[in-house]
């Protein structure tokens, strides 16, 4: 399923930008230290998610990127990204992703700049890592650098800098000028969780998927923090007993396939949440979909967030609805 073609992603995304030259070299700081990069990079690796996304959307091919089980088919590569793959003069390498680091991999590759900068690499990691080619890694906390400073920093680290700025302001340009359409969406709070070993995990406030829709201006149900005990964690989990303690007008949710909602749906403790019962389930389905917005980046945004939008304008109206109604 395609929401935008790459002739869209090539002519809103990659424009050529009038670009200042930026100075190497240039010193990135991060939550393993700093990194500093001589020249500008000319064989990049990415690993994490969506870093490979900012490289490309900024005119470059990486040497090697990682296999994305989730969303990204047999081949490991993800649908916004498969067309500039397949004309790509020299493709990457699609590097395994069963969450160990293929280092031997890497370093046959002959990278001069590695960039993780969403991720979770630890110290250990970015040592072995830097051991083979400078390498960029997240701030803050892991598995939670929103979009627009992936892509800042991409661009530094590439030196391009101009240019990942002018592609940040003209998608959150887009993203809002989309979102405006739908003013409802500014009027409801919303909450999000997944049913994750036995429980809810209830994505927090630091979630990068959370942070894309305040941004936008979307307002996060009090509950989600004040049900959460773990400072600094993305998600946390809540027993199902408590799951109807999680308010909000609409309850967002991500699942694989429509099959597996149905099931979960069949269940009382979901099927009788006052936001799903009122008509607030907003449920994103199908892996790819999914994907480009957990969390979503300055290619997949393009590829996804207009069938993403939909969902959640769906179940804002049929609140919106629902409790005029009842008035």
């Amino acid at each position: 399923m395609r929401f935008a073609s790459l002739l869209l992603l090539t002519s809103v995304l990659l424009l050529p930008h009038e670009a200042s030259a930026q100075q190497f070299p240039v010193t990135l700081t991060h939550v393993w230290g700093k990194t500093t990069v001589e020249a500008e990079p000319q064989r990049i690796v990415t690993w994490g998610w969506g870093n490979e996304d900012a490289v490309i959307a900024l005119g470059t091919m990486p040497v090697g990127i990682p296999f994305k089980s989730y969303g990204g088919g047999e081949d490991g590569i993800q649908p916004w990204i498969e067309d500039s793959l397949a004309t790509a003069s020299e493709p990457p390498v699609i590097l395994s992703d069963t969450g160990d680091i293929p280092f031997e991999r890497i370093a046959a590759l002959r990278p001069d700049l590695i960039l993780a900068v969403y991720s979770g690499i630890t110290e250990d990691q970015y040592a072995l890592l830097s051991a083979i080619a400078p390498t960029v890694a997240y701030s803050g906390q892991p598995w939670s650098t929103p979009w627009q400073d992936v892509t800042i920093t991409i661009g530094r680290a590439m030196g391009k800098q101009a240019e990942a700025q002018a592609l940040v302001d003209e998608t959150t340009a887009w993203l809002q000028s989309e979102f405006d359409k739908h003013p409802a969406l500014g009027d409801v709070t919303f909450a999000s969780a997944n049913d994750y070993d036995g429980a809810m995990a209830v994505y927090a406030p630091l979630d990068a998927r959370m942070e894309f829709l305040t941004d936008l201006g979307m307002k996060l149900d009090p509950s989600v923090d004040a049900l959460s005990s773990q400072d600094g964690a993305f998600y946390y989990s809540l027993s199902y007993e408590l799951f109807d303690e999680l308010e909000g007008d609409i309850f967002v949710t991500y699942f694989e396939d429509q099959p597996s909602l149905d099931a979960w749906l069949g269940n009382s403790y979901a099927a009788n949440h006052p936001s799903i019962a009122n008509g607030g389930l907003a449920a994103l389905v199908g892996t790819e979909l999914v994907a480009s917005v957990s969390p979503p980046s300055v290619l997949s945004l393009r590829w996804g967030f207009p069938h993403y939008l939909d969902v959640l304008a769906g179940a804002a109206d049929a609140v919106t609805r629902t409790e005029s109604e009842t008035q």
